[in-house]
């Protein structure tokens, strides 16, 4: 599949090895059962995560649950000189991709979703968290960090 610009310039970015003309790695995380999607990771941001791994204390169920998420549930790849991401099979059918797939962005991660399941799942609970705020609620609120009215927010 073809990885938008944007998206390729943030991995180019986030991974310490790139060149110019050279190809950017990334980690794939595809999860556990629960997660419909799969989240891409920039090197920096894995190496972010891998460390904040590494902080908790040896043995705690924690520290286990995460490497387990983490290490063992993740696909080390890159994207190709044509722009493309290859996934494999097992991959793809984890979210149940079969066509076209849905991008979005999340600062140094990106999610790839099956345009079906995205629409279906996370629209209908952008809707109903919406649903649940004040008509003149304003979401950029939140850009100006924790609010004052009990909305959250920080």
């Amino acid at each position: 599949m073809s990885i938008p610009a944007s998206f390729r310039r943030v991995l180019e970015a986030g991974d310490p090895n790139w060149h110019s003309g050279g190809n950017p790695d990334l980690v794939i995380v595809y999860g556990d059962h629960r997660r419909k999607y799969l989240e891409c990771y920039t090197m920096e941001a894995i190496d972010e995560v891998d460390a904040k791994i590494d902080a908790l204390p040896r043995g705690s169920m924690q520290r286990k649950m995460l490497q387990r998420l983490f290490h063992g549930q993740s696909f080390p790849t890159n994207v190709d000189e044509t722009g493309r991401l290859v996934l494999p099979a097992k991959l793809r059918g984890k979210i149940g991709l079969e066509g076209e797939a849905f991008f979005i962005a999340a600062g140094d991660t990106f999610q790839i979703w099956k345009p079906e399941t995205y629409e279906a799942e996370e629209l209908a609970a952008t809707e109903e968290w919406l649903d649940e705020l004040p008509e003149d609620f304003d979401p950029l609120q939140f850009l100006d960090g924790p609010a004052s009215d009990g909305q959250g927010g920080g």
